[in-house]
């Protein structure tokens, strides 16, 4: 496959955005194909036992084998938090349409085990092929990672091209990123995905091969294309260390002032952005389509207790999210891997929140962010019944989330106050403090960054209790009675 750079990474015919083609204006059609390999063993043996128990029941009345089998295999860890095969094609409705395609058929695939060749079995690739020809479908996109032989069969067999779940996801991400910064990440991941399924003979066709069969005419187009590529990577990588050196520059000067940093995690569409923008007054895109956000966003919040802290918007994370993006994003995620304290956004309304979860946890232990503090944000809550909202507070088993709407804003007076008791690097103390009238400054900073619990005057001097971050409390010495 001959390849050529580009913005987004390389063109070609598996490396093609689907924003780039478009027939005659026209949103490409897209054939979704869902695969379910979650064989039920127990059930299968099940079968075979329960065949010896009807030939016992027959000759040997009484024998134990005789009783009724059970077909149900017991669940020790409780309900499962898998998606299955229909709520896991629904999800991919959903990125499809993120994607800006056109969905002209679906296709659900129940087998025993992937088939090593074609993931679907070559009965089922001749029926695809037959649905693509009927519905004039531009591509057919499969909700599972593909192989590189199973890429490059079933791109053979089919009449279209053929992407699975991590290019789509990549393809997403082309789309969404603005700053050069996501842009760079975004290459950065097509290129590593794309790398080792460049197609060809390779080595047996290099001039620097030796033995028999391995000597030929020169370097390959394929050669070409891998070195090329490596160069590329190599490049985008040397630019997103600078990019990483930036931020811990900035980072540095930030923490020169002690302004903790709290992140907002979670599932891809679970509202990040929309409370972001209930809570800091901003203006953050707003979007019902996965992965809307990419850049990183921050902006200063004001607590109940008068601090400050600063509110980072991150990317949403997503089931199965492909390593490559985890290891581009790095530079964007150091936000979660620097925060003091996490806000774990979650879809209240959502019918697999459970599973949402857990993958979002995945993704926080490859960042090493787990042992971090956490607030639970059960968002959304605009969308249930009355019965629904009474059952959240033991949605989680603990009782401890933060329900909120970040569409209405219901819930994020308790937010707050539950970020202010979570805070620890710069924790409140209570003081009280004698300042003379004519230091107008010192007043305006005592008003603006604490809480004045009672203010009185004795002669020319103002007499307050106070409570207030430590670090301003500091910066009173000359001021302070004492601390209570």
């Amino acid at each position: 496959m001959e390849v050529e750079s580009g913005r987004n990474g390389l063109t070609g015919r598996q490396g093609t955005s689907l924003e780039s083609d478009l027939r005659g204006g026209r949103p490409e059609r897209a054939i979704l194909v869902g695969v379910d390999f979650q064989v039920r063993t127990h059930i299968r043996r099940a079968g075979v036992e329960g065949a010896r128990a009807a030939v016992r029941a027959e000759t040997e009345p009484d024998h134990p084998a005789a009783e009724p089998l059970r077909t149900t295999a017991p669940q020790p860890g409780g309900p499962s938090t898998a998606l299955d095969a229909e709520e896991s094609l629904a999800e991919f409705r959903e990125l499809v349409s993120s994607a800006g395609a056109e969905i002209a058929a679906e296709l659900l695939q129940r087998r025993a085990r992937p088939d090593p060749a074609t993931l679907i079995g070559s009965g089922k690739v001749e029926e695809l092929a037959g649905v693509a020809a009927a519905t004039e479908a531009d591509l057919i996109l499969f909700d599972h990672d593909l192989s590189p032989t199973q890429l490059r069969n079933l791109d053979a067999a089919l009449p279209c091209r053929v992407l699975d779940r991590t290019q789509l996801i990549l393809d997403i991400f082309a789309r969404h990123a603005r700053t050069r910064e996501g842009q760079l990440q975004v290459e950065l991941a097509q290129l590593e995905y794309m790398l080792p399924r460049l197609t060809g003979r390779g080595k047996s066709m290099s001039q620097t091969g030796g033995g028999i069969g391995t000597r030929g005419p020169g370097e390959t187009q394929l050669e070409t294309d891998r070195r090329r590529i490596q160069r590329r990577i190599d490049h985008l990588k040397r630019d997103l260390e600078g990019v990483r050196s930036v931020r811990r520059q900035q980072r540095q000067r930030r923490e020169a002032v002690p302004v903790p940093t709290v992140a907002l995690v979670g599932y891809t569409n679970a509202g990040k952005s929309t409370l972001f923008n209930r809570l800091t007054g901003g203006q953050v895109l707003e979007s019902s389509r996965m992965f809307a956000t990419l850049d990183p966003k921050l902006r200063a919040i004001e607590l109940p207790s008068r601090r400050k802290v600063l509110l980072s918007d991150t990317v949403g994370f997503i089931r199965n999210l492909p390593h490559t993006l985890v290891t581009s994003f790095r530079a964007t995620l150091e936000e979660v891997e620097q925060a003091e304290v996490l806000l774990h956004v979650r879809d209240a309304a959502s019918t697999y929140g459970e599973e949402q979860k857990s993958q979002v946890e995945k993704v926080l232990g490859e960042l090493e962010a787990l042992a971090k503090p956490r607030i639970e944000v059960l968002n959304k809550i605009d969308l249930l019944g009355e019965d629904q909202r009474r059952g959240l507070a033991g949605a989680d088993g603990s009782g401890g989330a933060i329900p909120v709407s970040a569409r209405t804003g219901e819930g994020t007076d308790a937010l707050l106050a539950a970020i202010d008791q979570s805070l620890h690097s710069d924790p409140l103390i209570e003081a009280e403090l004698r300042v003379p009238q004519q230091e107008g400054a010192v007043l305006a900073a005592i008003d603006a960054g604490m809480m004045v619990r009672s203010r009185s005057y004795e002669g020319n001097l103002v007499l307050l209790s106070v409570t207030g971050p430590a670090s301003l409390v500091g910066r009173l010495g000359n001021y302070r009675l004492r601390d209570r």
